[in-house]
C-alpha cells in the first residue's frame, strides 16, 4: 500500500503537471471509486475547474479546484496516477484530462492525460464541497502529521498513554499518526530499538523521543528514495521507487541484522506481517511478582 512518502512523491511529481491547469475530461470507469456519489455527479461537479493546488494529508492526495471545491483521493493497495501513459494501462479506473497552463511558454501548452489505475479497485474518490466540509473530513480519520511541529516526543507519549495495544499497531492507527503503514512501522522501531510488541503506553521517555526520530528518519528515507515498490506503487512515469533497496528490517527474514548480525526473525503483531532484530529490539517482558508479595486485590465482602 502506498504510505506516505510513496503519496508525497506522486504528490511533488505531479503538482508541476496538474496544478493551474483546467479539467477538461474526465471519465470514472468505475462507480466503486466515486462511491457515494454516481460517477456523473463527480464528474460534474470537478468539469470544468482549474486546480489550485494539489496537496497531501497522510497518504491522501488532495486535489483543490476553485470554487473551494476538493477531491480527496486515496490509492489503498494497488493504485497508481500515470501520466501521459500510452498505450492506456489495464485496470485503468478513472481518466483525466487537462488543459494548457493559461499564460504558459509553448513548451506547456500541451495539455495533460492521467489515467488512475487499481488491479484491486479499493482506491476511491471523495467529493469535498467547501473548506469546512474538507477539515471535518479529515478530523474524523487522521491525526497528527509527522513532520508537523506538534509531532513531539510528548504528544506521542500523551497518544500512547494507558494503551495496551503493540506499539507498532498503535503506529498504523491513522487516527494517531497520520501516513505511517506497515513498512515504515517496521523501519521506525528498528531505528529506535523498540520492540513492535512492546505495549503503547509502556514506553520510557528516552524510547518515545527515538520513536518520534525514528519515524521522521523513516518516512524522509523513503522520500529522498522516492517511495518503496514493493508490489504495485509506480511513480508517475511508471518508474519503481527505490527504497527497498534500504530496507533495514522490512521483508528482510532470515537475513543477518546490519548493526549487531542476529537473524531478522518475521512476526505477526496486528495482524500485520513484522520484521524485527530481538537483539537490538529487546523482546518486553513484564516484570513477574515477587514471590510472597501481597495480592493488590481487595477480598470479596462477605
Amino acid at each position: 500500500m502506498p504510505e506516505l512518502p510513496e503519496v508525497e512523491t506522486i504528490r511533488g511529481q505531479l503538482a508541476p503537471l496538474v496544478e493551474g491547469r483546467r479539467l477538461v475530461e474526465i471519465e470514472i470507469l468505475d462507480p466503486r471509486w466515486s462511491r457515494p456519489l454516481a460517477p456523473e455527479e463527480l464528474e460534474a461537479a470537478l468539469l470544468g475547474r482549474r486546480v489550485e493546488r494539489l496537496g497531501r494529508r497522510g497518504k491522501y492526495l488532495v486535489w483543490s479546484f476553485e470554487g473551494d471545491v476538493h477531491l480527496a483521493q486515496h490509492l489503498r493497495m494497488t493504485g497508481a496516477v500515470l501520466a501521459d501513459p500510452d498505450p492506456e494501462p489495464p485496470h485503468t479506473r478513472v481518466r483525466m484530462r487537462f488543459g494548457p497552463r493559461r499564460g504558459a511558454g509553448a513548451g506547456a501548452r500541451a495539455g495533460r492525460r492521467l489515467a488512475i489505475v487499481d488491479p484491486r479497485r479499493f482506491g476511491t474518490g471523495e467529493l469535498l464541497l467547501g473548506s469546512d466540509a474538507l477539515e471535518a473530513f479529515f478530523a474524523a480519520r487522521l491525526g497528527v502529521e509527522p513532520f508537523d511541529e506538534e509531532f513531539t516526543a510528548e504528544s506521542l507519549r500523551a497518544l500512547a498513554r494507558g494503551r495496551s495495544a503493540p506499539i507498532k499497531a498503535f503506529l498504523l492507527d491513522q487516527r494517531k499518526i497520520a501516513g505511517v503503514g506497515n513498512i515504515y512501522a517496521d523501519e521506525a522501531l528498528f531505528r529506535a530499538g523498540v520492540h513492535p510488541r512492546r505495549p503503547a503506553g509502556r514506553l520510557t521517555g528516552e524510547q518515545y523521543a527515538k520513536l518520534r526520530e525514528g519515524v521522521i528518519a523513516a518516512l524522509s528515507a523513503g522520500i529522498d528514495a522516492r517511495g518503496a515498490s514493493i508490489d504495485d506503487f509506480r511513480h508517475v512515469d511508471g518508474v519503481r521507487g527505490s527504497f527497498q533497496d534500504q530496507f533495514l528490517v522490512h521483508k528482510r527474514e532470515g537475513e543477518p541484522c546490519g548493526v549487531c548480525g542476529t537473524t531478522i526473525v518475521r512476526m505477526v503483531v496486528g495482524g500485520r506481517g513484522t520484521y524485527v532484530c530481538e537483539t537490538c529490539q529487546p523482546v518486553f517482558r513484564r516484570r513477574a511478582a515477587r514471590p510472597g508479595a501481597r495480592s493488590q486485590q481487595r477480598p470479596a465482602p462477605r
